[in-house]
């Protein structure tokens, strides 16, 4: 029997106060948190699943003793952790090297205290990257980032997040980079190795998006798509997976906690986009999904599908 490709499934564990934060509502200097409700939410649906993945972890949530017994039950349960920083801030790429090495350090001691495990792998907030994050994460012995995403979508994200804010011009212009830039649509979509100016290099995993037309496929999206017809979410993840199988993509495959969970689950963040789609119906979505990715690829956390790229053992 034919052994299936592997697959890396990822979730960027951003709580109630960076969605808030990025959105520019003021109340997320208060650090309103739905650790207590998310995590034990996520995490009955994936041992239903049978599946483990990586949770990236931002480094301010992991100090607040709450907080701590969550993460505590993600590593319990055998999920593996990665660096989200530790301020999410999406201006990130404008920090300086001491800067950056405090940030990621930072993070790095906060998530290891609450769960004993060590970080290897880093995803900028907002799909924020430069080479001095990645020339930093080199000096730091990471083994991969897990940043970029090669679509030409991220301006016009961008262009609607911002329409849906209440940015002054200065806030704005600081999360100029929010999403990327058109030119990410040219970057490579496999696995590769960033060449850095130093002569180091890094291994880059990138979100996956549909191959050749560079559309998102991950969750986020497919939720969209889903609300207009389940038959069509269904038609176009398995088109993205045939042309992944078809060029040989490796898939990593993005989450967001909004991507489970509604908005009668976290009423204050109700004003998000696909937050009026109720929790169950997530769910099932995300079942669907799931299932389908299970059918066509060997689904593992995002270190395991470094370790075997690194390795050369993709199947």
């Amino acid at each position: 029997m034919k052994s299936k490709p592997l697959a890396s499934v990822s979730l960027d564990l951003d709580n109630q106060w960076s969605y808030m934060k990025t959105h520019g509502d003021e109340e997320w200097k208060n650090y309103p948190s739905y650790y207590d409700i998310f995590v034990p939410y996520v995490l009955e649906i994936l041992k239903e699943l049978d599946i483990k993945i990586t949770f990236f972890i931002v480094g301010r949530d992991a100090v607040v003793p709450q907080n701590k017994i969550a993460l505590k039950q993600i590593s319990d349960e055998g999920h593996d952790f990665g660096n989200h920083s530790f301020n999410h801030e999406v201006w990130i790429n404008q920090y300086d090297k001491e800067q950056l090495n405090e940030e990621l350090g930072m993070a790095e001691k906060a998530i290891f205290e609450a769960t004993g495990k060590k970080t290897v792998g880093f995803r900028g907030p907002g799909f924020s990257w430069n080479n001095t994050i990645l020339e930093t994460l080199v000096d730091r012995q990471y083994l991969y980032d897990a940043t970029t995403l090669p679509s030409f979508i991220g301006p016009f994200a961008r262009m609607y997040y911002f329409w849906k804010s209440d940015f002054s011009k200065d806030e704005k212009k600081k999360r100029q980079s929010l999403f990327g830039s058109f030119s990410e649509g040219f970057r490579r979509m496999k696995p590769y190795y960033f060449k850095l100016e130093s002569g180091n290099k890094i291994l880059e995993i990138p979100i996956t998006t549909v191959p050749f037309i560079r559309i998102p496929f991950h969750m986020s999206y497919l939720i969209y798509i889903n609300n207009v017809s389940p038959v069509l979410m269904k038609a176009y993840l398995h088109f993205a997976i045939f042309l992944c199988k078809l060029t040989r993509t490796p898939v990593s495959f993005l989450l967001h906690p909004l991507d489970i969970i509604g908005g009668d689950k976290i009423k204050e963040l109700a004003f998000f986009p696909g937050m009026n789609v109720e929790s169950e119906k997530k769910i099932k979505v995300f079942k669907t999904v799931m299932e389908i990715l299970k059918k066509n690829f060997n689904l593992v956390n995002m270190n395991q599908h470094a370790s075997a790229l690194v390795n050369g053992q993709t199947r």
